[in-house]
């Protein structure tokens, strides 16, 4: 979307003479009125829903909920996904000139916006060894989780999350629910790991910190925390990113509350009437296999499988 001067909109003074009846100026004030809030509105998109982070994942590298791609979105009576390049085109528009993004092959991008915007939450983005993250929200005990992990005072959020992960997929001395318990505040992330072609996301159980996930017209998945954003990539193949979960590119979606609780989709219905993605809930008549508390790749191996 590019906005170069503000929507114009013809006002017709052509069918008015100076005559205007008090009725028909009337009609006319809440016309221009119309116009001027379709302005601020359409402005705003761009101002004011500024977008802090996305991501945009192949197919080929993200098994994604199948529940998540919704037929709607190919019917020639709505409006289409757009493909991945679009969305990235969108993003780097609406936001300050400081933006970036990051290009991994054609598998994966990663492009983050610093907010001028005062917050109580930060907005974070890291790299080290092929990892990288980009973490919106702030966790309270993040002195104590960098005494636990070993790693220096002034370690922010985003660096902790990286090394956490590098932990989970290394060492693997604790099931990847079992740290993200331990995690105190509100938070979002996702996670892109390079060398191994791994997505990991997570939101907090809290909701403070919200992510949407959908699909694009190539077949991408595609996170962030602006909903207006997804919304208008991926038609009606998307939704909110489910509170208190966590997600794994290979393995799939866990809630990290109930690890022990498989995972149900239920169909969204839109305003409109159309099946919309699906939101995702704990199911509890079901059962899942529990991650290994110990080992290296068998955390990641074995998860979801019954």
């Amino acid at each position: 979307i590019y906005l170069t001067s503000k929507p114009h909109y013809s006002h017709p003074l052509s069918i008015f003479n100076l005559s205007l009846t008090k009725f028909s100026f009337s009609i006319y004030t809440l016309f221009l009125a119309n116009c001027h809030f379709k302005q601020r509105f359409e402005a705003n998109f761009l101002t004011q829903r500024k977008t802090n982070m996305l991501g945009i994942f192949k197919e080929k590298l993200v098994n994604a909920p199948k529940e998540l791609n919704s037929p709607a979105s190919q019917n020639s009576n709505t409006k289409k996904a757009k493909p991945s390049h679009e969305i990235l085109r969108d993003f780097m528009s609406c936001n300050s000139s400081n933006a970036f993004f990051m290009t991994f092959g054609n598998d994966a991008l990663l492009a983050y916006s610093p907010s001028n915007t005062p917050s109580i939450y930060q907005r974070l983005f890291s790299g080290l060894d092929n990892i990288y993250c980009a973490f919106l929200g702030n966790l309270n005990n993040l002195s104590q989780l960098n005494k636990q992990y070993g790693l220096s005072k002034g370690s922010n959020e985003a660096m902790f999350i990286i090394e956490a992960y590098r932990t989970l997929r290394d060492r693997g001395p604790y099931p990847a629910d079992q740290v993200l318990k331990e995690f105190e505040g509100s938070f979002g992330f996702v996670i892109y790991d390079h060398k191994n072609g791994t997505v990991f996301a997570a939101s907090g159980s809290d909701g403070q910190i919200g992510l949407y996930w959908g699909i694009a017209a190539d077949g991408s998945v595609v996170i962030s925390e602006n909903l207006e954003l997804v919304k208008s990539s991926c038609a009606k193949s998307f939704a909110p990113f489910p509170n208190g979960c966590l997600f794994h590119s290979e393995h799939g979606l866990l809630n990290f509350e109930h690890p022990t609780k498989k995972m149900k989709a239920m169909p969204r219905i839109d305003s409109e009437g159309v099946m919309c993605g699906a939101n995702f809930n704990v199911d509890s008549q079901s059962r899942n296999q529990m991650m290994p508390r110990v080992g290296s790749e068998a955390n990641w191996s074995t998860w979801g499988q019954t």
